[in-house]
């Protein structure tokens, strides 16, 4: 009469996808029989808790057990073990007047860990930073900066800002006191307060010597029109009612001022209150140590350049050489439109004389007896550098 030796085991064994399967394995007359296959584990925690019920399942062979796809909850251990009588260190605690646990309270399990909310605190608590960096902590309203980060997160409405701030790990005020908030802006002059807040920071990390400016326009889905909200040129070709906004930025593209006007508001139209309201803010000097203007061919008028000379300020505007100004038209018809890179042209201003408001009149340039071009500059003219070899020109001032 022969016997077979019968050995089982648990199994753990790594799986194609990086997982570690626990298995219930068996020797019988000489070959390996997988029993039951517990599960697979992609942490320790999920390990531990597999290799446990496998265990179980070895302990009590005879005992069938229903798989209701609960997931096994750990079972409560005890942190510290009691101090052994005659240590002399004491262990880390002293020793815990404590009874130790019944056998059956030492079999109790805990339940499973379960996920109650979620946030992205990281990223409002990062935002909040930059935004107390930059100075605008000064305004001194939570409420305006939560709005502030909300927007930042998610462009969206008053009423659903509450969620983004949910959603950002942060307990939001209620719609009421957003809208309150939104009153206080104006009251108040938090524009002000930030305006002052970026132009500080702007000068301690650079200068405002050069500028730039440019518009864009915010449509709204409305019917009707109202005082600021109108129906004007959009470069969406849309109908629908609209605000004209204007930013003023340094060379870097941090914004110094920004001016809001009424949708029907024409672009060059909006480039000198932008300016003075800046200037006048921040008390700038004009003339030669003055500020230099920035701006794209939208903004080039001739009323525009005059307005801009008169009130002391130095300007670059780009321009198409199809719609230079005329007093370019003498060095076009001479010359030709074929430039140099880095050659200057000189040309007579565009503006009228402050004495007569005549305009002045241009002397065309003649080519000299050696074939090079001679310009002729008329008093209060203005020379610029030519660009590159294309289909555009600059006007510097």
């Amino acid at each position: 009469m022969s016997y077979a030796r019968l050995v089982a085991w648990v199994r753990r064994v790594r799986t194609a996808s990086g997982a570690t399967a626990v298995q219930v394995a068996e020797y019988t007359e000489g070959r390996r029989r997988i029993v039951a296959h517990v599960g697979s584990a992609h942490t320790e925690a999920e390990l531990g808790l597999l290799v446990e019920r496998a265990r179980e399942l070895l302990a009590d062979t005879g005992q069938a057990e229903l798989d209701l796809g609960v997931e096994p909850a750990p079972r409560r251990a005890r942190l510290l073990t009691p101090v052994e009588a005659g240590d002399e260190d004491g262990g880390l605690f002293p020793e815990s007047t404590t009874p130790a646990p019944s056998a059956r309270a030492a079999r109790a399990r805990v339940s499973a860990p379960q996920v109650i909310a979620t946030g992205s605190r990281l990223l409002f608590d990062t935002l909040a930073e930059v935004y107390a960096s930059l100075g605008f902590g000064a305004v001194g309203d939570h409420t305006f900066r939560d709005l502030v980060i909300a927007r930042i997160v998610e462009p969206t409405s008053i009423m659903d800002s509450g969620r983004v701030l949910t959603d950002l790990g942060v307990s939001p005020s209620s719609e009421r006191t957003m809208r309150r908030t939104l009153v206080r802006c104006a009251g108040r002059g938090y524009r002000d307060t930030v305006a002052k807040a970026c132009f500080t920071h702007a000068r301690g990390s650079g200068d405002v010597s050069l500028c730039l400016y440019d518009v864009t326009t915010l449509y709204f889905e409305a019917e009707k029109e109202d005082e600021l909200r109108k129906v004007g040129f959009s470069k969406e070709r849309r109908v629908d009612p609209q605000i004209v906004v204007g930013l003023l930025v340094d060379r870097h593209g941090f914004p110094l001022e920004i001016g809001c006007f009424e949708g029907n508001k024409a672009e060059t139209a909006t480039i000198l209150p932008i300016i003075e309201a800046f200037r006048a803010r921040h008390d700038l000097p004009t003339g030669p140590g003055g500020m230099v203007v920035v701006a794209d061919a939208g903004m080039l008028s001739a009323g525009n350049l005059r307005e801009l000379d008169e009130a002391g300020l130095r300007f670059i505007v780009g321009s198409r050489v199809t719609k230079a100004p005329v007093d370019l038209e003498s060095h076009f018809h001479w010359h030709g439109d074929a430039f140099v890179d880095g050659q200057i042209i000189s040309t007579p201003s565009p503006h009228a004389t402050a004495a007569t408001g005549a305009p002045r009149t241009a002397r065309r340039s003649k080519p000299s007896p050696s074939g090079t071009p001679s310009s002729t500059r008329d008093p209060g003219g203005r020379s610029g550098p030519t660009p590159r070899s294309g289909p555009s020109t600059t006007d510097a001032r």
